[in-house]
């Protein structure tokens, strides 16, 4: 991608800086023809791997990842109708397979209770079933009509990550919400992201929940990111999808529930938090490139030095870095500019006297400087 130098505008400008962020550092492009809908560049995609790989990590634990379908049948999804209200407006429904209409319609899953616990009622008969925790990373789609932002406000949220769990009683699924909050606390400090957890009014709680926890930031112009939600779900829809056990004395017993989620808004608060006039700053466990080398070209030594700079990302490789050498045939200073949007920790660079003086110069992106033994 062409881009010109100091035409990013200033932090301080949060929403420019913001959009322009986004394609500069090739993270998403917005000129996708549907709106509310957008693409993910390769570097954009790699942050997503990284982050979405440290949620499975801890979610891993003791949860199990599942794909469950993007369908959902109208009978199913209209059981329940507190849920179905808060959702109404924001459904895609498909009515047609080919030009033939179908006899029942089908909804783009806008969340998946209605999807998964008609499932979850086959699956649990005994309390030995139990507890059940899953979770999957989807794309879910909600008619946004207000102002669509990327990784914001979407129509198509590429990567929704839902945990739903299935418990015997309404203390246990407390205890699971309680968890899932210390989750999500240590997600975002891997990411370097400050949080605030409160319980919503009832107001603004999830349809259907006995209540909701949110997971906020502030962001730099000010203003609250809800970037994650923890909901107590009660037995409300274990009574509408029939989800029951039975219990040691053989009687039958309905479930609780609880379901939380994350979606791209935490890779929104990651690049918002971690950037400055210059471009992105990336923690370096979720940088796709951890470590560039810039070899500086004197054209009597160019061989000496391309062979000094492969011979380096070999070393860093094999050392467990991600490494990129930044062989292009343009000046020094762009590539400088170029890692720079992207948010690469460590730059390294070796010209003809670095040679000589058997050094490299590393430059981290937060500013720091110094020249390094090459040994």
């Amino acid at each position: 991608m062409e881009e010109q130098e100091g035409t990013l505008p200033q932090k301080a400008d949060f929403s420019g800086w913001y959009n322009d962020i986004l394609w500069r550092a090739e993270i998403m492009d917005v000129r996708y023809p549907v709106k509310g809908l957008y693409v993910w560049f390769p570097f954009g995609f790699g942050i997503r791997k990284r982050v979405y790989a440290i949620l499975r990590e801890l979610l891993d634990r003791d949860h199990e990842e599942a794909l469950f379908p993007l369908l959902i049948p109208e009978h199913e999804f209209m059981k329940e109708a507190e849920h179905i209200k808060g959702f109404e407006d924001e459904v895609y429904w498909v009515t047609h397979g080919g030009t033939t209409p179908l006899d029942v319609k089908l909804a783009l899953r806008p969340t998946s209770e209605t999807a998964i616990y008609p499932m979850y009622a086959m699956w649990v008969r005994s309390h030995a079933d139990l507890p059940i925790k899953v979770y999957q990373v989807v794309n879910t789609f909600r008619y946004e009509t207000k102002h669509t932002r990327p990784l914001i406000r979407l129509r198509e949220i590429t990567s929704f990550k839902e945990a739903h769990t299935v418990h015997a009683t309404w203390d246990e699924a407390e205890s699971q919400v309680e968890t899932a909050i210390e989750r999500y606390r240590e997600f975002y400090n891997r990411l370097n992201v400050p949080v605030l957890i409160s319980k919503r009014p009832d107001w603004d709680k999830f349809p259907g929940a006995d209540y909701t926890i949110a997971v906020d930031t502030i962001m730099p112009d000010g203003r609250t990111l809800q970037i994650g939600t923890v909901h107590h779900l009660g037995d409300h829809f274990s009574k509408t999808f029939d989800i029951q056990y039975e219990d040691m004395k053989g009687q039958q017993q309905y479930c609780y529930q609880t379901c939380y989620g994350i979606s791209e808004r935490s890779i929104a608060a990651l690049i918002s938090m971690h950037g400055d006039d210059k471009g992105l700053m990336l923690p370096p466990e979720v940088a796709p490139v951890q470590v560039v080398i810039v070899p500086v070209i004197m054209k009597k030594r160019e061989e000496e030095i391309l062979q000094a700079a492969k011979t380096l990302e070999e070393e860093l490789t094999r050392a467990g870095y991600r490494v990129k050498t930044d062989n292009r045939d343009i000046r020094p200073g762009a590539k400088y500019y170029y890692w720079e949007m992207r948010g690469v920790p460590v730059r390294l660079e070796i010209g003809p006297r670095d040679l000589d003086n058997d050094v490299v110069m590393s430059v981290t992106r937060s500013g720091g400087k110094e020249s390094l033994p090459r040994a």
